[in-house]
């Protein structure tokens, strides 16, 4: 049986994304071990098909050389192949180090030397939607449509709901964050009055970082009933209550990818980025994108800029996107 190690994203949707591929692993008998960052790896947990989970202790942004060969020196002799999931060069470094025979991965950042199989890399411009980018590095044709399907434990899911004094689909999550940053986040004016209007109780969820855009949430809708978790829960506990939750409102974010591979009813709000390449892969999303909507007008030609701010300072694809239509996205009042 091939022992083989991933090197996964960074990034908590990008993670998720992977499930079909280490799906496909695992199927054809490769048991599986990944290397995640400490705030992403919660994510693997969800995926029964990964054995071992190692957090590697690597800062964001940093080469960290010396940590990267003390992991390397620890790996050696270990495994079999390799799958290097991002682009970068600090990230093929580990597998090279510890001498794992087979390393594939796509080229990119001077790459050629350090990866055994290397796949071109698509222009951006070209690029297929990101599970299916995941998916070829199997060398398999047939799974690039597949959807990432995530399970959580019920005792896990359980005593996250306790510690909140929560009920399995008692409550409608809302994640208004967007680490890219403000031309993906919907309005929190927008938020507030959506939970105004629903009369299910609110969750918010999302890191300490956006904690301020969850105050102004709770504060734009007195009298609702908002819980602001934001900063609060550790990304287990809130994967637990998402797994749990009655519906999940979010813009295009990581845990809009959570709540799709959980299965839970969703709408996700697109403002500059694209569902043609990032969707939620969930028969129960409902995707709200202005650039698609033939009924809007003028059109947004300006769409999708990918940008992490309004070029245009109006940022019109969220601001014109209503309460009242994500509402009757979510299908229900109660």
């Amino acid at each position: 049986m091939t022992a083989s190690l991933v090197i996964a994203p960074q990034w908590i949707g990008d993670a998720v994304m992977t499930e079909p591929l280490l799906r496909r692993l695992a199927a054809r008998g490769e048991r599986l071990t990944v290397a995640a960052l400490p705030w992403v790896a919660p994510v693997f947990r969800a995926m029964p098909q990964v054995e071992r989970i190692l957090d590697v202790p690597f800062a964001h942004g940093g080469l960290q050389f010396k940590a990267r060969r003390q992991v390397a020196r620890e790996l050696q002799g270990q495994f079999d192949t390799a799958y290097i999931l991002p682009n970068s060069l600090k990230s093929a470094l580990v597998p090279w180090w510890a001498g794992i025979p087979r390393r594939v991965g796509y080229l990119g950042e001077a790459r050629v030397g350090v990866l055994t199989h290397r796949l071109k890399n698509p222009p951006k411009g070209k690029r297929p939607p990101m599970v299916a980018l995941y998916s070829a590095l199997s060398g398999e044709v047939g799974i690039e449509a597949d959807r990432p399907k995530l399970h959580w434990p019920q005792a896990a899911r359980e005593a996250a709901l306790a510690a909140q004094g929560l009920q399995a689909q008692g409550y409608v999550v809302f994640a208004p964050g967007a680490e890219y940053g403000p031309a993906k986040r919907w309005p929190t004016r927008h938020f507030a009055a959506l939970a105004a209007r629903l009369q299910s109780p609110v969750l918010l969820l999302g890191s300490a970082k956006e904690a301020p855009l969850c105050e102004e949430i709770a504060a734009g809708a007195p009298g609702a009933p908002v819980l602001n978790l934001a900063g609060q829960t550790s990304l287990a506990d809130a994967l637990g209550l998402i797994a749990a939750a009655r519906a999940v409102v979010s813009n295009d974010s990581g845990l809009m990818h959570v709540a799709a591979g959980f299965g839970v009813p969703q709408v996700a709000v697109f403002g500059s980025s694209s569902p043609e390449h990032t969707p939620p892969l969930n028969d129960q999303a409902h995707v709200l994108w202005l650039k698609n909507d033939p009924a809007y007008q003028p059109a947004l030609d300006c769409a999708p800029c990918f940008e992490r701010q309004c070029p245009l300072g109006h940022t019109r694809c969220l601001q014109d996107v209503g309460p009242e239509r994500v509402a009757a996205a979510l299908g229900f009042r109660a």
